[in-house]
């Protein structure tokens, strides 16, 4: 069975831009919107006024595996977009990491364990 868990279409993106929610901090800028499936679908967002290929890759990269490791705290049935600043470029992975963390709790993605 496969599931597209990613964002590629240009309309996703901008839907979400324009109709999603959002939370901001120096490091990532976090879109979201429910979507009508089970599972989470995830695009990024680092553009090339961060730096050349390389760069960009690996900031992605982190993104990437951020979300990989938090994925079971986070509610399911939602379209997110995570967008890249330019503190992400210099930037150590715990703090990366507790930003995007702190812009799910904003945007109330984390399941509340008791």
């Amino acid at each position: 069975m496969d599931i597209r868990c990613t964002l590629k279409k240009n309309s996703d993106f901008r839907r979400l831009y324009s109709k999603g929610k959002s939370a901001v901090n120096p490091y990532v800028v976090v879109y979201c919107r429910r979507n009508r499936e089970k599972h989470n679908r995830l695009g990024y967002t680092v553009s090339t006024k961060l730096g050349h290929a390389v760069v960009r890759n690996r900031v992605r990269r982190r993104l990437r595996e951020i979300y990989r490791l938090n994925a079971p705290q986070l509610k399911s049935g939602y379209d997110i977009v995570i967008v890249a600043r330019m503190r992400c470029v210099g930037a150590e992975y715990k703090k990366m990491e507790a930003a995007v963390l702190e812009a799910f709790k904003k945007l109330e993605l984390l399941e509340e364990h008791p």
